[in-house]
């Protein structure tokens, strides 16, 4: 048992201020599949890691686990609508956006503030979620403003302190 309310835990987590992604990969048919994830964070630089979790309730979490490879889209200020998208069940979530298809034909989205093109280096089951750690094998950095969440709610980037 918990020395605290699971909810008193997620609200405190939440005042840590995270960047927004969509994590993407394809499923062994070759289906796009992707979410809103803010799980995401850097590694190590060299080897260049990265790291993200998804939940072991996901309906996406079969996708991943046979994946070879992941793309990480840090969407934009301007791109809080397909993040919206990303984190509901709609039917086609690829249908709005530009995209292409990256590092091992993960699906990578036009207009990101920063895309991390992976190869699946590993995964560890912990707690109630799967760590996914890649190798970046393509990156692309634009000088856009990244969308941030933070408490519940999408913010904007303050002014530079």
């Amino acid at each position: 048992m918990l020395p605290f309310d699971v909810k008193v835990l997620r609200n405190a987590l939440g005042r840590f201020t995270t960047g927004v992604t969509i994590a993407t990969c394809r499923d062994a048919s070759g289906q796009a599949v992707g979410l809103t994830a803010n799980s995401f964070n850097s590694l190590s630089l060299d080897p260049p890691l990265v790291l993200w979790s998804l939940r072991l309730a996901s309906p996406a979490l079969p996708a991943f686990r046979q994946a070879s490879h992941f793309a990480i889209n840090v969407l934009a200020e301007a791109q809080v609508s397909l993040s919206r998208r990303f984190a509901s069940p709609v039917p086609d979530r690829f249908a709005e956006g530009q995209w292409s298809d990256g590092a091992g034909g993960a699906p990578v989205l036009a207009g990101c503030a920063a895309v991390f093109e992976c190869a699946l280096h590993s995964e560890q089951t912990v707690g109630d979620h799967v760590l996914f750690i890649g190798q970046v094998e393509h990156l692309h950095e634009a000088g856009l403003a990244p969308l941030v969440f933070q408490a519940g709610h999408y913010r904007l980037l303050g002014e530079i302190l």
